[in-house]
């Protein structure tokens, strides 16, 4: 029985081991490319024409109907921008016969299948020669011309026994330098020998064994003159051609500014000032807002500050100074002297309340922010329209073709859903940098402490910084030069904006009157002005100008020319104290604190109070093996 088992199990196992001992043998066959050997003529028009003769030992695993080249046709140069270069198949042979092939397009070029879909080779060692013509590929610089060329590219799946590369530079031209790198991407290996003919040849061999995913790279470089180097015209001209979403993206720039520049022309021009005459006395009975409205062409914060000391020099409240802010008290006078654009601010504040004063600080104040909006409703019923236009509505166009041009970048990048992403991010991200920004700046003007300033600036420093990242994820998806487009076109709208606002003929004759009233306001001596007549310096003179000293940013100016007069010598009591103001500013530090106080402190209170939360808101040595022109890789099929 035991005989019989033993039989039986000697007969099934000599077959198999039979059966398995070839194995070893066989798996240390390895499909390889034994021989990469490559001849590069480099032409007087600056394009190349190149033969690779692959020598390959094909087992039927991964070449099994022949072998895949991947030719790398578009790169990115330093500054972003998509280059693509020219690259034709001018014949394929296998074995010295010409074979089939066809191309497919590859991430960043083409990929060229050698052999037919329905014919497997035979186990054994073909030799594949490939012809191609390239264009592009040559650098130029100040002194010398060059070819940086990766022979073999880094991404072959075969090791390579060897691979040689023999270069012919341009006719008549000498060697100027060279330089070889060999292994994997970004490696600088010196595994090369190298050799020159004397005729215009040179050939580079590698000195060892290659392993896949390594490869050989080659620079020469020879005198200027020997090739045609293409002008500013033709680099100007690639650069559009290979970069559709910037060549869209700038003539969509050049058309904003254009229709721009003809509105402006035909409706923002302003008219020809007139002569300044210096005056002691506000023009045409203008309130302190509306001054400052006219002269602006639009609202802001301070025209609010302005009139609330306006209101309190014509003694309807008060403004008390105090740890954390300020207090508005009404008194008992009566509306009848505030002017038209005052007392829908009046009503807002006291009236409709029914409250005898209001604080405010750096919190925000919803009264204080009605009361703007009523001043603004006021002054933008009463001038906008008569004393200027804006002009706004002519800027609808140029959105329409913003937003075309963006559309057609986006259309053309490299990565669509990354710049379309980071463009609708970046129109929404950069308006808010240009607030902080302005807010950050008008902090350091009028805010009420330093801290308020320095968190202002932090907040805008935050926010450029992420606007930095956007950006540079925007040049990823486009390039540095379609960022700088994106810049640009956010960067016209605000501009024009202010450029198309005109005034009317009468709203010229109200900008000369304010400015000369400006200059009698700002000069430090009447006698400068030739004015006749002035009007005494009296601490009534002063107060009575004060708002629009205020308005038309002279504060610091008027209290300035009035400090000798109001801080008289003597006792401390002796010294003019405003009725309608209390505070340190005033009674401690005298007119030029005080000036500085109205100026900063309470305009920038003002501000903060009404602003609603959240609404502010190569061959020289310097390559690698992988760099240059040519490179790719390949496998079998």
């Amino acid at each position: 029985m035991i005989r019989r088992f033993l039989q039986t199990a000697w007969a099934l196992l000599v077959p198999a081991l039979l059966w398995v001992a070839p194995a070893p043998a066989s798996a240390a066959e390895t499909e390889k490319i034994l021989h990469f050997h490559s001849t590069i003529l480099i032409e007087a028009d600056a394009g190349l024409l190149v033969t690779e003769t692959l020598t390959v030992q094909a087992l039927g695993r991964t070449i099994k109907r022949g072998i895949v080249r991947d030719f790398p046709t578009t790169y990115k140069d330093r500054y972003g921008n998509t280059v693509r270069v020219g690259f034709e198949v001018v014949e394929v042979r296998r074995d010295g016969r010409p074979e089939p092939y066809h191309m497919r397009p590859a991430s960043n070029g083409v990929r060229i299948y050698i052999g037919r879909k329905d014919v497997f080779l035979k186990p054994g060692v073909y030799r594949y020669e490939i012809t191609y013509r390239t264009t592009r590929q040559l650098g130029f610089f100040p002194e010398y011309d060059e070819l940086y060329w990766n022979v073999t590219g880094t991404d072959w799946t075969f090791p390579m026994e060897r691979v040689t590369a023999r270069i012919r530079l341009p006719e008549g031209a000498s060697l100027v330098q060279y330089a070889a790198y060999t292994g994997p991407a970004g490696a600088r290996g010196k595994d090369f020998r190298f050799s020159s003919e004397g005729d215009g040849w040179v050939t580079f061999e590698t000195s060892r064994p290659l392993k896949p995913r390594e490869g050989l790279t080659v620079a020469v470089a020879w005198p200027k003159g020997f090739v045609a180097e293409p002008g500013a015209l033709d680099r100007a001209g690639y650069l559009l051609e290979d970069n559709p979403g910037l060549g869209v993206g700038l003539l969509g720039l050049l058309c904003i500014v254009a229709y721009y520049l003809v509105v402006w022309a035909r409706v923002g021009r302003d008219p020809k000032p007139g002569t300044i005459i210096p005056l002691f006395h506000p023009p045409q009975d203008l309130s302190p807002a509306a001054a400052r409205y006219v002269r602006r062409m639009g609202f802001d914060q301070k025209a609010l500050a302005a009139t609330l000391v306006n209101m309190a020099v014509k003694g309807y409240l008060t403004i008390e100074e105090e740890d954390k802010g300020y207090t508005l008290r009404r008194t008992n006078q009566g509306e009848e002297g505030l002017s038209p654009e005052e007392r829908p601010v009046a009503e807002e504040l006291f009236t409709r309340s029914k409250a005898a004063s209001v604080h405010f600080g750096r919190r925000y104040t919803p009264r204080l922010r009605q009361a703007m909006e009523a001043l603004h409703k006021e002054l933008s019923q009463r001038y906008r329209k008569v004393a200027f236009y804006t002009n706004s509505k002519y800027m609808a166009p140029a959105l329409l073709m913003t937003l075309a041009t963006l559309a057609a970048m986006v259309l053309g990048s490299r990565d669509r859903s990354t710049a379309a992403f980071m463009t609708l991010w970046l129109s929404i991200w950069t308006v808010a940098c240009l607030l902080l920004v302005r807010r950050a700046i008008t902090a350091w003007k009028s805010a009420p402490s330093k801290a308020a300033a320095l968190t202002a600036t932090f907040m805008a420093t935050a926010f450029c910084g992420f606007e930095v990242v956007g950006l540079t994820l925007f040049a990823g998806a486009v390039s540095w030069g379609g960022a700088l487009l994106l810049v640009c076109l956010a960067i016209t709208h605000p501009v024009f904006y202010f450029l198309l606002k005109a005034p009317t003929s009468f709203g010229r004759k109200l900008l000369d009157q304010i400015e000369g009233f400006r200059r009698y306001l700002s000069v430090a001596e009447e006698e400068r002005l030739n004015i006749l007549h002035p009007p005494d310096r009296t601490p009534e003179h002063f107060e009575k100008n004060l708002p629009y000293a205020m308005a038309l940013d002279v504060e610091q100016e008027w209290c300035e020319r009035f400090a000798g007069i109001l801080e008289a010598d003597g006792a401390p009591d002796r010294r003019y104290r405003p009725a309608w103001y209390r505070g340190t500013h005033w009674s401690s530090l005298g007119t030029r604190s005080f000036a500085e106080s109205l100026g900063s402190s309470f305009a920038g209170a003002v501000a903060s109070a009404s602003s609603p939360p959240g609404s502010s808101s190569g061959s020289g040595g310097g390559g690698s093996s992988g760099g240059g022109g040519g490179g790719g890789g390949g496998s079998g099929w």
